[in-house]
């Protein structure tokens, strides 16, 4: 098996540029959100890249052909020199997009940023009240985010506001979108939690009932309709409640490229899990090489790797297979076609976790007591 795996991966066809750059600066964070997508194991993680490496990055991913940058964490603000970092990604001609929750932001920061050339801020709130918001987060940061929400209307920056919707918030849509209007938002994201990382350990807790995410997308779709084309409102289901995959990152290795706050590259945010693959680190090779060589990014590539249902599926070429990480945490197998998919052997695993879902928004579990959510620490 591994001989196939390393076959494939040696004839993985070779990929365009890396057009999507994340640099997850830090994995610090004031927050401790229950469904953080970061690793668990964030003590395991090596020291963050010093301020002279990420620069380099920038220009290395630049000259590979990356345009679109986008600066994460954790919460990108603790890191001191996020400015100087800004500021040479649009020397050298990228389109930047900050990703924060606002705990950082200040008049002076915000305005030290649009010198730099910041052009986009998407700002992240955990729900529409301060009771709600500041208990999934474990902080009290909702009269802060709002403060924030002010400042980028100032700036004269597009108001995005993004909240990550599950079991404890979704019923809030209505209230959630009056705030975001209320604050004169241009976009907003109804991202539903995605299973991984801390949400993966709140799985139970967070996973909402279909008679909540049908509520949830109903009301999306009376307000898009009454105010139009004033707010721009993205709603994602979650993948638990469809009968076929995303085709996650277009394809692993095919358009995005992660750089962890240690320096490993990765073909997406979560890849860090997938096992037997080792994923180079930028301070030991330039992203060229790690983009266009490396095993570990070649290794799911094409359809070389699939085995079936996906290799003879004829949405492979349209659906990739699905999430890898998915499948892995799911069947044990990130080869394994995504169990999202209806035709996977695996699907059952996930129409019992919705069921379970349906169990406990009931409260007909059986259980004398419900798990505790597990913060993020």
């Amino acid at each position: 098996m591994n001989g196939a795996r390393e076959e494939a991966a040696a004839h993985a066809p070779r990929p365009g540029p890396p057009l999507w750059l994340l640099l997850e600066l830090t994995y610090r964070c004031p927050l401790h959100c229950a469904f953080c997508y970061n690793p668990t194991d964030l003590g395991s993680i090596g020291e963050e890249l010093s301020t002279d490496e990420w620069l380099r990055v920038l220009a290395q991913a630049r000259s590979a052909g990356a345009v679109q940058l986008g600066l994460s964490g954790g919460e990108p603000l603790v890191r001191k020199d996020l400015e100087a970092i800004v500021a040479e990604a649009h020397r050298i001609g990228f389109y930047t997009n900050l990703i924060t929750s606002g705990v950082g932001m200040s008049e002076s920061r915000i305005a030290a940023l649009k010198e730099a050339g910041l052009v986009h801020i998407q700002l992240s709130f955990q729900d529409s009240t301060r009771a709600m918001n500041d208990f999934l987060s474990s902080t009290r940061t909702f009269e802060l985010k709002a403060r924030v929400a002010a400042l980028i209307r100032k700036y004269r920056y597009p108001m995005v506001l993004n909240v990550v919707l599950h079991r404890l918030n979704i019923d809030h849509v209505e209230q959630i979108l009056g705030m975001a209007e209320q604050m004169g938002a241009e976009y907003v994201e109804l991202a539903n939690a995605q299973y991984y990382g801390w949400a993966w350990l709140n799985r139970a807790q967070l996973l909402p009932s279909r008679a909540q995410l049908r509520q949830a997308e109903e009301v999306t779709m009376r307000f898009r309709a009454r105010v139009d084309e004033r707010m721009r409102i993205f709603f994602v289901v979650p993948d638990y409640f469809e009968t076929r995959p995303k085709p996650c990152m277009n394809g692993l290795g095919s358009v995005f490229l992660a750089i962890a706050p240690d320096g490993t590259a990765l073909p997406c945010h979560a890849a860090r899990m997938l096992p037997g693959l080792s994923f180079p680190n930028v301070r030991q090779s330039d992203i060229g090489s790690i983009w266009y060589d490396s095993p570990a990014f070649n290794r799911y590539r094409g359809e070389g790797w699939m085995k079936d249902p996906c290799r003879s599926c004829a949405e492979r070429s349209m659906d990739f297979g699905g999430c890898r990480c998915q499948a892995y945490l799911l069947t044990g197998e990130a080869e394994n076609a995504d169990p999202v998919c209806q035709r996977s052997a695996h699907h059952h695993l996930v129409r019992q976790a919705v069921e379970q879902a349906e169990r406990t928004a009931s409260g007909s579990t059986g259980d004398t007591e419900s798990p505790e959510l597990i913060f993020r620490n």
